[in-house]
């Protein structure tokens, strides 16, 4: 007798990093910038958040972050509800954000300082991802002694010495030259492929976006709603020149573009 082959069950979609539920943000005045978001961010991958100027971006990612309260919702981040700021989450400022007075080191160990961590173990820690951001030999320099790009490394560095996670990324990039930018995206895969962390991503950038991303979520107009989901098919492992001519790289950026113009005045 032969035994019945049975189908496979489909593989159970792994749990989300962060889940977002029903987010509302109502400011003072009737101003509502967020109306009724739900969103699941996968484990381990770059989700980009992509809209209209002034559509509730960074408001989104600040109420995940902890930084700023919702009016209605809630966020989960690894099935725990999110009250406040948390030692899972990390956030790298548009600005910087860095101490003045304080040098590189300093600055990239500041996190673990508030933690209470030793000094031996923490500037142990800084030296390993100031070298892993491409600033080693900077530890003992000031930010005003560095270029826009070198702090925005700083930043990210900082957000990295705390082994958060999740790292929210405010437009990070948006500060620095096209070159310089285009090489911090190349970095970004990398630490995104080693790291194996769970980035969310603010651009205003339809080619940044497509280009670091796994998934792509496009916001609407305000009151900001989830109004496309799209997921580049793309291979990460090409060369960066051969991603931005790659056919999927063109037609996912002509998609978004499609999607987004209709907020465009």
């Amino acid at each position: 007798m032969t035994a019945a082959i049975l189908p496979l069950a489909p593989a159970p979609a792994p749990e989300p990093m962060v889940s977002v539920r029903g987010i509302t943000k109502t400011y003072p005045g009737g101003v509502e910038a967020l109306s009724g978001i739900d969103l699941d961010f996968p484990r381990g991958e770059l989700t980009a958040l992509l809209g209209p100027s002034g559509c509730g971006k960074t408001t989104l990612l600040k109420i995940i972050a902890g930084l700023l309260p919702a009016t209605k919702g809630e966020v989960l981040v690894d099935g725990r509800k999110v009250s406040g700021p948390g030692p899972e989450r990390a956030f790298v400022f548009q600005d910087f954000a860095l101490l003045p007075w304080a040098t590189v080191l300093r600055n990239v160990a500041f996190g673990l300082e508030l933690r209470g961590v030793a000094r031996s173990e923490r500037e142990a820690i800084a030296e390993r991802h100031v070298a892993e951001v491409g600033l080693k030999g900077f530890e003992k320099r000031y930010p005003h002694e560095l270029s826009g790009g070198m702090r925005q490394r700083v930043g990210l560095a900082r957000a990295l010495a705390v082994n958060a996670e999740v790292l929210l990324m405010d437009e990070p990039f948006s500060a620095v030259d096209e070159q310089t930018r285009r090489k911090f995206q190349e970095d970004l895969l990398s630490l995104v492929a080693n790291q194996r962390k769970t980035f969310l991503f603010v651009t205003h950038s339809i080619e940044e976006a497509v280009y670091v991303a796994s998934r792509v979520v496009l916001l609407s107009r305000r009151p900001s709603r989830v109004s496309q989901v799209i997921a580049p098919d793309i291979a990460r492992d090409m060369a960066p020149d051969r991603i931005r001519r790659h056919p999927a790289y063109l037609d996912a950026v002509e998609s978004i573009w499609q999607g987004l113009k209709q907020y465009v005045d």
